[in-house]
């Protein structure tokens, strides 16, 4: 059973770093295309940042040069770390994979999914 458990979410001022980590069992993660995904109240969710199974990343324009996806193959954990933030950033983060590569695809649901973790971004 696939299961991805997020963490390190919380509260900072603009300006400052996070780092949100995502646990996966059930599947290895060098084999899965995984992603992080943010919704914000009253907003519609938001791809952020796409990690392929080979290593290739995308990530929506406006967290370019703030933000970095990677991913740990042997501790089966992918990461964001998140500089810069701005208020805009405040969101209930989520951690998606699928076997399918969404890298492209920017309407891909991935199947599986964590149950967010909360950035506060305080001005």
């Amino acid at each position: 059973q696939v299961r991805l458990v997020e963490s390190g979410g919380g509260s900072v001022q603009a300006g400052g770093s996070l780092r949100l980590s995502c646990a996966i069992s059930g599947y290895t993660a060098g084999t899965y295309c995984m992603g992080w995904f943010r919704q914000a109240p009253g907003k519609e969710r938001e791809r952020v940042a796409i990690i392929d199974s080979d290593g290739s990343t995308r990530y929506v324009d406006s967290v370019k040069g703030r933000f970095t996806i990677s991913k740990d193959n042997a501790k089966n954990t992918l990461y964001l770390h998140m500089n810069s933030l701005k208020p805009e950033d405040a969101a209930l983060y989520y951690c998606a994979a699928s076997v399918y590569s969404f890298l492209y695809y920017r309407n891909y649901v991935p199947e599986y999914w964590g149950q967010g973790t909360q950035v506060t971004v305080s001005s």
